[in-house]
């Protein structure tokens, strides 16, 4: 029973702290247009440059770019912002003050991903709006898609989470976690097929190498929910490969849980 009611506690603190973390990011107004606007704006961007049909199918350009930036969307707020925010937390002292209190770690990881998981939905919400109605993406009615769909969402953020969390003890202070966070997701939005499509006309080492980070496979996870089966012809092999999507993932998720137990610094190079 104690343990439980322990558990209980820092679930309810977590919420607690996800409240206060929301409401201070929204209470930033340039913060909030900056981090939904980046992925909404390339996506716009990139759709209207690129115009054309895949031969085969019936799918625009535009169309296959759009459950890709889904994919660059999560890893923006999750990834890039968790790594950036903790990092910032952590040259101020409020992780400090934080761990000085009486309160369970876990409560202040639970506000953090809860926050995240909020501002993602949010942000997959506003691209896939803008999909259907500025490139005329269709949206499923197949349960089985959104069902796929949830979990890929779900195995994405997580990872994204993760890996955010883990990224931000590589940043010396708030001013460099900018550049440590989008070197690698640039890097990797290109490599992944993200704002280069087809992803089956991207270079072997380059397929290669994008295919041992998650961001690939949440962006052919995505595809396999708005497109038809038709466009397999573009993808590096014909097949979704939801099996290999959800075992990358679930290994990320793993992965990037080890590295923020192994990794994770409380306090800033400074305070040492």
């Amino acid at each position: 029973m104690r343990t439980f009611a322990l558990r209980r506690s820092a679930a309810l603190l977590g919420l607690h702290r996800a409240g206060v973390e929301l409401k201070t990011f929204f209470r930033e107004r340039d913060a909030v247009v900056f981090t939904l606007s980046l992925p909404i704006v390339v996506f716009v961007l990139l759709g209207a440059m690129f115009d054309g049909v895949y031969p085969g199918s019936d799918v625009t350009t535009a169309q296959y770019l759009a459950p890709s930036m889904i994919a660059a969307g999560v890893a923006s707020t999750t990834f890039v912002n968790l790594g950036t925010g903790i990092a910032a937390d952590r040259d101020d002292g409020t992780l400090k003050r934080l761990r000085g209190m009486p309160m369970p770690p876990s409560a202040y990881f639970l506000g953090k991903a809860v926050t995240a998981l909020l501002i993602t939905v949010v942000e997959a919400g506003l691209l896939l709006v803008i999909g259907v109605v500025g490139f005329d993406l269709t949206v499923p009615t197949d349960p089985a898609r959104w069902l796929t769909f949830g979990w890929v969402f779900l195995l994405g953020v997580t990872a994204c989470s993760l890996l955010g969390i883990a990224v931000s003890s590589l940043a010396g202070s708030a001013r460099s976690a900018a550049a440590v966070t989008n070197l690698p997701y640039l890097v990797l939005a290109f490599i992944s097929g993200i704002y280069f499509t087809p992803v089956g006309q991207l270079p072997g080492p380059l397929v290669t190498a994008g295919s041992l980070f998650p961001l690939k496979w949440m962006a052919q996870g995505f595809r396999s929910v708005f497109l038809p089966d038709t466009i397999l012809a573009q993808e590096v092999v014909p097949s979704w490969e939801h099996g290999r999507i959800a075992l990358v993932l679930a290994a990320w998720c793993i992965g990037g849980l080890v590295l923020c137990l192994t990794t994770f610094r409380w306090r800033g190079r400074r305070d040492r």
